[in-house]
């Protein structure tokens, strides 16, 4: 097997000191705009992304293309409603007691439930005041259901009640919250662990600082704990575990949850989404305790990793075997012979990651200067140049050539991403290697060092959008996800990694009817389909120059077909697209940005909410 790719020969010359020039400019360009970045990230913590730079800059782009997309889908082109008030305004509005916190609401309910929890509240009363514990107590004694005990300090004997809910100090409840909690335990007999999201109230009970979470998430839950600041659990599984871990002082919770996550299935954890809880500040980041109780689930769990803190919850670093895997990564290009160049030079000069082949997919290029750079690297080991004339099929041209690939892994790449932190392959690759891993996504960011793709949200604009997209770069997004690891329903294939077995386990991207568009999106729901997670990693970052190899497609053909395909996308994927559980119903399917949605999409069927596939 090949190592690194070498480049042509010719670059070795004035040409490689250019190119060196070059490397040189664009890091400190590249410098200069990581400093842009952080002011924008102050910025951005105080006005509306609707104010940025980057959105004015891009609103005419941004409209031809939502018109476009109105079109295709057939949504009339009526301006998107205004901002409709603060997260206050839409917490009185929407989460305030409903009908389910009175009492004759709660009878006719309960009459209907095969049983009645009964829970034991459990909290460490040595990390809170004594202020705030009485908070805590009295948010309790105004519950709507009367069925709880509360426990504050050590836990000593068996668990008299059938679950416990575990509350961080400080963490107050709102009247409805064990109700709900009830409701959701008997409405789902065989759920085991439950977590729902979350705010921040200040001491003049004003709220702010919401956490709207996902369905089960596995691999963000390792980064940050969905069961904070209140996880509720069977009191047999909270035994079977070992109870609260005396050690793990700073991180009883985390630790708790880990030790109870192990034992189960995911089918067995349920996500409410509503607030069910309020802590007195927002969620604190990540310390030495969370390190260690995440090392210790590693060990456990017979995992090679290791856990570090970071500004935003917790990173995860899997160790690759001592002979890392091949990979193979895919590049279709039609001409453009300055972003291939770009491209494949960015990924030899900067990737660390040792053991690659890259396979050029050239698909009819008619332009000189383009065929002799490409006759030029087909020349150089580690790279070969795959000529494929037929009529342009991106899932039809990346099948074919995965055929060919040797890699035990495969990288799809656009010919327009550049490579900027050399250990993005080593990260794409440790993740795709973890068991029920799919397809694996990297941070793209446009040339301003704004997020291009942070995943792929299903049913934003009515089909799919990309999470935290025009955030600059270091802003942590909504609960933290724009900085952490985790799973999203799919990936973009402008850079994703998969196992080249599991690509041909679902028989690659669908070139019969997906040709074009949404070809990513579909491979990657099929790989859920078959029970594989798809993760996306912030620290895998490559620039993304976004539509610079064909632009924009405005033609009746291309419309038609843009159309075609998203039909067939909304016949085969409707539940999906239409409650995405990598998402939250709380937030708004107008945007990309994590904004509030006015007003929620609550009316979810039992299928359509559950989380056996995260």
């Amino acid at each position: 097997m090949f190592s690194k790719p070498t480049l042509p020969a010719a670059q070795s010359s004035p040409r490689r000191r250019g190119l060196d020039i070059a490397s040189s400019n664009a890091q400190l360009q590249r410098q200069i705009g990581l400093l842009e970045v952080q002011v924008k990230a102050l910025d951005a913590q105080v006005r509306s992304m609707t104010q940025s730079t980057s959105w004015r800059l891009t609103s005419p782009l941004r409209w031809l293309s939502g018109h476009f997309q109105r079109i295709v889908r057939g949504v009339p082109s009526a301006a998107e409603p205004a901002h409709r008030g603060t997260y206050a305004d839409w917490a009185a509005r929407y989460d305030s007691l409903e009908s389910d916190a009175h009492e004759e609401s709660r009878r006719v309910e309960m009459a209907k439930w095969s049983v009645k929890p009964r829970f034991l509240v459990l909290t460490d009363a040595s990390g809170a005041n004594a202020a705030s514990l009485k908070e805590t107590t009295r948010s309790l004694e105004a519950q709507g259901y009367a069925r709880w005990t509360l426990q504050a300090g050590p836990l000593v004997g068996a668990v008299d009640a059938d679950w416990v809910v575990w509350l961080e100090p400080g963490c107050t409840l709102p009247a409805h919250a064990l109700f709900a909690i009830a409701k959701e335990i008997a409405a789902h007999p065989g759920v085991r662990m439950l977590y729902a999201d979350t705010d921040a109230i200040d001491a003049d009970g004003r709220r702010g600082s919401p956490c709207f979470k996902p369905d089960w998430n596995p691999d963000l839950f390792l980064a940050r704990n969905l069961f904070s600041p209140m996880g509720v659990i069977q009191a047999s599984l909270f035994e079977e575990a070992g109870g609260l871990n005396a050690a793990a002082d700073g991180a009883q919770g985390f630790d708790l949850a880990l030790r109870c996550v192990e034992r189960i299935q995911p089918d067995q954890i349920r996500h409410i989404p509503r607030i069910l809880s309020h802590s007195r500040a927002p969620l604190a980041a990540a310390g030495r305790a969370d390190v260690q109780a995440l090392d210790r689930h590693f060990q456990r769990t017979d995992t090679a990793a290791t856990a570090e803190a970071t500004p935003y919850g917790l990173r995860a670093h899997y160790a690759l075997p001592e002979q890392p895997p091949f990979v193979s990564l895919v590049i279709p290009t039609r001409n453009g012979v300055n972003l291939v160049r770009q491209c494949i030079e960015s990924i030899v000069l900067e990737t660390a990651y040792p053991h690659y082949e890259i396979l050029l997919v050239d698909n009819g290029s008619d332009d000189p200067e383009a065929l002799a750079y490409f006759a030029a690297l087909d020349a150089q080991p580690g790279i070969t140049v795959i000529r494929d004339d037929r009529p342009f099929n991106y899932s039809a041209l990346n099948n074919a050539a995965v055929k060919r690939a040797r890699g035990e892994l495969v990288g799809l790449l656009n010919n327009d991403i550049e490579v900027i932190s050399p250990d993005w392959l080593h990260e794409m690759a440790s993740l795709a290697l973890q068991s029920g891993v799919g397809a694996v996504g990297a941070k793209l960011l446009y040339p301003d060092m704004t997020i291009q793709h942070g995943g792929v949200v299903l049913g934003i604009g009515g089909m799919a959008g990309h999470a935290h997209k025009h955030l600059p770069s270091t802003v942590a997004g909504h609960g933290g996800r724009a900085q952490l690891v985790q799973n999203f329903s799919a990936v973009t294939a402008a850079c994703l990694v998969v196992r080249k077995s599991l690509y041909e386990q679902v028989g690659g991207l669908d070139e019969a009817q997906l040709g074009v568009a949404y070809n990513d999106v579909d491979f990657c729901l099929r790989l859920r389909e078959a029970g594989y997670r798809n993760v996306w990693t912030p620290y895998a970052e490559l620039l993304h120059h976004e539509s610079a190899s064909r632009g924009l497609e405005l033609a009746a053909e291309s419309r038609d077909r843009l159309a075609r395909e998203a039909d067939f996308m909304r016949s085969r994927w409707a539940k999906l697209i239409a409650s995405d559980p990598a998402y939250n119903p709380n937030l708004t399917l107008d945007t990309e940005d994590f904004d509030l949605a006015w007003p929620p999409r609550h009316a979810r069927s039992a299928d359509q909410k559950s989380s056996t596939r995260q």
